[in-house]
């Protein structure tokens, strides 16, 4: 399953090489954060629990046996970093939806483009991107983990059920219910502009 240089990647890791362990932050750093940004809808939530992966990661990687892919046991190791959380902050009555920084996505996406946009276009971007996330929120912490692993960050159905451990089937009808759940959400948010 590991090509060659994730091969070599895991062998210096597992000998607790720090330049590997750099690289290997590296390489993951955005996509981890993406996924506990996402999932937490908090910046300094997101932020702490990142470090915490990686610490993880660099302390159980011995346990990693290559049975798939490095990103996807990456991936796996933060969202049940993030399911943890998730459930300690609810234990708190946290509201997790406290401290969502628009910014992060959209400076990316916006570094792309030669001219900047007009204000009035930075305004419903971000006020779009507020509504998406608030969506994110509204829905259940399975269906908010499937519906960020699969159109967020892009993965295959494959990847996915090697995260969560969901049969084929079971991820295709829960981002289903999750997809909906987020239409109906932005819908019933258009609704109420248009009161």
């Amino acid at each position: 399953m590991l090509d060659a240089d994730e091969r070599e990647l895991v062998q210096k890791l597992k000998a607790r090489d720090e330049a590997a362990f750099s690289a290997f932050v590296l390489k993951y750093q955005e996509r981890v954060f993406r996924l506990l940004l996402r999932m937490l809808g908090d910046r300094a939530e997101a932020e702490d629990l990142a470090q915490e992966v990686f610490i993880s990661i660099f302390k159980s990687i011995d346990g990693f046996r290559g049975d798939s892919q490095l990103s996807t046991w990456v991936y796996r190791v933060a969202a049940n970093h993030c399911r943890n959380r998730i459930k300690y902050l609810v234990r708190r009555r946290r509201q997790v939806t406290d401290g969502y920084e628009e910014g992060d996505e959209q400076s990316h996406a916006n570094a792309a483009y030669a001219r900047p946009a007009a204000p009035d276009q930075l305004m419903e971007a971000k006020q779009t991107e507020q509504l998406l996330q608030e969506g994110l929120l509204s829905l259940d912490e399975e269906q908010r983990e499937l519906i960020v692993l699969r159109e967020v960050e892009h993965l295959s159905y494959e990847e996915i059920m090697a995260i969560t451990g969901l049969p084929e089937g079971t991820v295709k009808s829960r981002l289903h219910r999750a997809r909906a759940g987020l239409r109906e959400h932005i819908e019933r948010n258009e609704r109420g502009r248009k009161r």
